[in-house]
């Protein structure tokens, strides 16, 4: 008798053991999943981004520029910009509730003073958050716009480079954050050290991540 509880008591404690390593293994692999699956879908949004500004170039970008040009305001500008963004993407205003707030790759909170502190959100498709931002630049060699692109929208982590990226908007095109750096620099920004901006170009270009 004792010997059968002996092995009751063994047999619980190895299904116990295998418990344990298991919920130490699956939130692992859950986070790798998930953050796989939300640069396959950056991917995607960038490649529609591309295809829109390639309509552009060829169909209406003299008349765009023109556009852009004799724009009074900020509003005006970018009522332009998402013009011609609706028809890719279908996005409408929206305020976002005060629990969504971003940060850096770093666990930073993004500052209201920050470049990459945008106020004028919208959602898209599958609740995707898109932020606009005019920067009012004179020269074709800056970008007019910046964009970011919060991939599952107000659900966590609500981080650069993980769920969160951004492009550099132009006359001539646009461009992905973290283009203008180098591989090692990418590397780093695209960590717990870094701000996670450049993982937009990084992850573009088939950057691995960090398990």
């Amino acid at each position: 008798m004792a010997k059968k509880n002996y092995l009751k008591i063994e047999y619980t404690l190895t299904i116990l053991i295998i418990a344990v390593i298991v919920m130490i293994i699956v939130p692992f692999d859950f986070e790798s999943n998930a953050q796989a699956d939300f640069i396959s879908r950056w991917q995607d949004k960038y490649s529609r981004l591309e295809y829109m500004f390639n309509v552009i170039n060829v169909h209406e970008k003299d008349e765009i520029i023109k556009s852009f040009k004799h724009a009074n305001t900020k509003e005006e500008r970018e009522n332009i910009i998402i013009g011609l963004i609706q028809p890719y993407f279908r996005i409408r205003k929206e305020k976002l509730p005060k629990r969504y707030q971003v940060k850096f790759m770093n666990k930073i909170k993004v500052p209201k003073s920050s470049k990459y502190y945008f106020e004028d959100t919208y959602t898209s498709e599958n609740g995707m958050i898109v932020g606009i931002k005019n920067l009012d630049t004179k020269s074709p060699d800056e970008p007019m716009f910046i964009m970011m692109f919060d991939i599952n929208g107000i659900l966590q982590p609500n981080t650069w480079g993980k769920d969160i990226y951004g492009v550099n908007i132009y006359e001539h095109g646009l461009e992905a954050f973290g283009q203008n750096m180098s591989i090692k620099e990418l590397e780093m920004d695209c960590s717990i050290l870094g701000t996670g901006l450049g993982c937009s170009y990084y992850y573009k270009i088939g950057g691995g991540f960090n398990d």
